[in-house]
């Protein structure tokens, strides 16, 4: 049974049928498949351009960005754009690096920053990069031993070993990382193996008045005029393979760089993206969009409404706190924002009743086939029944998530010496006093970024909306201590917590991890919160979550099934993917036309010196007074972003838009808003990807910045 559905599988996966060409994630080892289409709509090279094992490729110019602890989760991407390892990726990509760079005495998001020499470049802790070095299909390895009576529990034993084996051979004897990533919910797998650098250092960011022009006002909005880009250089060994931060390293020379097109763009020109998308949904069940829009989304929304006020209420009373927060700030807001038009677009696309249609449709096809109904009968009951089960579970996890684990940091400083904890209960002194040496050498990042009356309003505002709004059975028994000690008082609990806790003060913190003390911990009042917090989310669990998993699975094979005919690609997963399409424009609603690029024509029009999102440089106003904008001008123009129908997410922010010939001409950056919903519903007729255009970026590297020994490194196609 199971070779039956595998061959089906690979069935589908050959069909070159491709209803919409703009949708579709493609992973890189596939686009054979692709290849007539993306010929037929302006692309010069050949697939083995694209990727390649033996030769020089495009791929060889990507990067993804993660951190250390978890290399192979990228939250962005970055292009190579010299033979020096200068990499271009977003300024919000970017933003936490160069905050944590950032002081009131160099305040580098505000004016920017440019190194003059690579002396200049300033190293970041923490940060990597992995490059792809070859990726297969290895569904009968992963899958071998399974079979169609397994429990869950007992098949997804099998597969992680299975998993843990092909990563360790594939590792085995080279300086490579490896990664076996499911697709297609667990039909299909795939191993990715990746060159990781770890030592990369900030080259150069322009101000936020640039990088951020337009702020939360314009996020996720078209026109749009930011200059949201930022750079960085890989560095590695004397023999060019990774090495740790050192100041003996040397520029890495990457096997490919993009050329760079200074020709421009035109409506209906090819473009392809590739990248790293985060995370997509789009086989998710109508019963899964139900509880996005009643229950998931909206509890997001309200939250960070609340924290976002209590941020900026105290970012606008000085620079310190508005450099400490600042990063945060952005983070919180932009997925804010994100459900609140994920919601508009679900409900003004029904994409609800869409999906309603499609599983009446599934439904009626297995229920005409007795060995269909024998093997994928029961999954859409099964999923139904999982989400009705697990409304309040839900509900509260979600608000475990933002309330709790993103809120007051003093949470989060307290868990961090959780393991301590553990040692002093267990009266394990001295091994809980070398634990704390440890964590003494994290603790000036840690405090750098944190005000105690800021945090304390967060932690205040948001443990009263849990407390407000999730039902008992999830509740903190913390609040009974609250009930009886503090007589019900959030706030006088609160003062306490921050007047007393060595979690929330540096030096008291310090002493702590120097001589770890039970007593002290028992009279701590954080302590005592963690210990109720992580009693709680030890016995938080939803209900079926096996058959759920298992019911999924089957939907989404039987899908590919019953569609053959159909080209499915696998959701984003934080894996190498490309997308294709073409440059253009879109009208959004009746008698609204959107033109498919913008220019520093309407920067200067948006400009309010009044409102902190909307400041132009001064030196920016007179480059425009002049019309000095040299080779990257038009007309005495100068475009600033421009919008094509490639499918993109979170993740594939700063990945390189590439023209026919495979030369770099923008950075994408953002989805529109009257497509918020495209992470689980691609509406080909709306679906926009937002890109600064390569001109803009380097008229400002070059004539703002005066950085031109950056644009002289690069390969420039003129």
């Amino acid at each position: 049974m199971f070779k039956n559905l595998l061959l089906s599988l690979l069935l589908v996966i050959s069909t070159i049928n491709i209803s919409l060409a703009d949708e579709g994630m493609w992973l890189l080892s596939l686009l054979n498949k692709n290849y007539d289409e993306m010929k037929a709509k302006g692309f010069r090279l050949s697939a083995e351009d694209i990727y390649s094992v033996n030769q020089a490729c495009l791929k060889d110019a990507i990067v993804g960005l993660g951190n250390e602890r978890n290399p192979h989760r990228f939250f962005c991407t970055g292009e190579i754009i010299s033979d020096k390892g200068l990499f271009l990726t977003n300024h919000h990509c970017g933003y936490g690096y160069i905050q944590s760079h950032s002081s009131e005495e160099h305040d580098y998001l505000k004016n920017g920053f440019w190194a003059m020499n690579t002396s200049e470049e300033l190293p970041n802790e923490g940060m990597v990069v992995s490059i792809l070095v070859r990726m297969e299909d290895v569904t009968e390895k992963v899958l071998d031993g399974i079979t169609d009576d397994m429990n869950n529990s007992d098949r997804n034993s099998t597969i992680r070993k299975n998993a843990e084996k092909i990563q360790k051979e594939a590792e085995t004897g080279s300086h490579y990382g490896a990664s076996v990533k499911a697709m297609f919910e667990g039909n299909q797998y795939f191993l990715f193996v990746y060159e990781t650098f770890k030592d990369i250092r900030l080259v150069g960011t322009p101000p936020e008045s640039i990088g951020k022009f337009g702020g939360d006002t314009d996020n996720w909005m078209w026109p749009r005029h930011t200059g949201d880009f930022s750079m960085f250089r890989i560095y590695a060994g004397k023999d060019n393979k990774p090495a740790s931060f050192s100041s003996e390293n040397v520029p890495y020379k990457p096997k490919f760089h993009l050329p760079i097109s200074l020709k421009g763009i035109k409506k209906g020109d090819f473009a392809m993206v590739m990248g790293f998308p985060g995370s997509t949904e789009r086989y998710l069940t109508s019963y899964g969009i139900k509880e996005a829009l009643e229950l998931t989304n909206p509890a997001v929304v309200k939250i960070r409404t609340e924290k976002l006020r209590l941020m900026k209420e105290d970012m606008m009373k000085s620079d310190k706190i508005r450099i400490q927060y600042s990063s945060k700030h952005a983070r919180t807001a932009n997925y804010w924002k994100y459900y609140i038009g994920q919601s508009k677009g679900l409900k003004k696309l029904n994409v609800q009743a869409k999906k309603e249609e499609l599983e009446k449709k599934f439904d009626f096809w297995v229920n005409s086939d007795k060995s269909r109904k024998a093997k994928y009968g029961n999954a859409l009951n099964d999923i139904e029944q999982f989400y009705n089960d697990n409304k309040e579970f839900v509900f509260a996890q979600k608000y475990f998530s933002e309330c709790i684990f993103q809120g007051g940091e003093v949470i989060s400083f307290a868990l961090r010496a959780n393991r301590i904890f553990k040692l002093l209960e267990d009266k394990k002194d001295e091994d809980a006093k070398k634990e704390g040496a440890k964590l003494i050498e994290g603790l000036e990042d840690l405090f750098k970024d944190f005000n105690l009356e800021t945090d304390k309003k967060i932690f205040q505002a948001l443990m009263k909306l849990y407390k407000e709004d999730v039902p008992q059975t999830y509740q903190l028994d913390f609040f009974n201590h609250v009930n009886s000690k503090y007589k019900g008082s959030l706030e006088n609990f609160t003062n306490d917590l921050y007047a007393k806790s060595v979690f929330i003060d540096i030096n008291k913190y310090k002493n702590f991890l120097e001589n770890p003390s039970f007593k002290t911990l028992k009279a701590d009042p954080a302590y005592l919160l963690v210990q109720s917090i992580l009693k709680l989310y030890g016995s938080m669990q939803g209900t079926n979550a096996a058959n759920f998993s298992t019911a999924r699975r089957l939907y989404l094979a039987g899908l590919l099934e019953m569609m053959p005919e159909k080209h499915f690609y696998p959701d984003a997963n934080s894996t190498i993917r490309l997308t294709y399409g073409t440059v253009g424009d879109y009208q959004p609603a009746d008698a609204i036309h959107y033109d498919f690029f913008t220019t520093i024509e309407g920067i200067m029009e948006k400009e309010d010196p009044s409102n902190y999102e909307f400041i132009v440089p001064e030196k920016l106003k007179s480059l425009y007074k002049s019309k000095d904008f040299g080779r990257y001008g038009k007309e005495n123009d100068l475009w600033v972003c421009f919008t094509t129908n490639n499918d993109i997410t979170g993740g594939n922010s700063g990945s390189p838009v590439i023209n026919g010939n495979g030369e770099l001409i923008g950075t994408a950056f953002d989805g529109n808003w009257e497509a918020m919903s495209g992470d689980i519903a691609f509406e080909n007729n709306l679906q926009k990807c937002i890109n600064v255009d390569i001109r803009y970026v380097l008229f400002i590297i070059d004539k703002l910045a005066g950085a031109k020994h950056l644009v002289d490194e690069m390969t420039i196609i003129e």
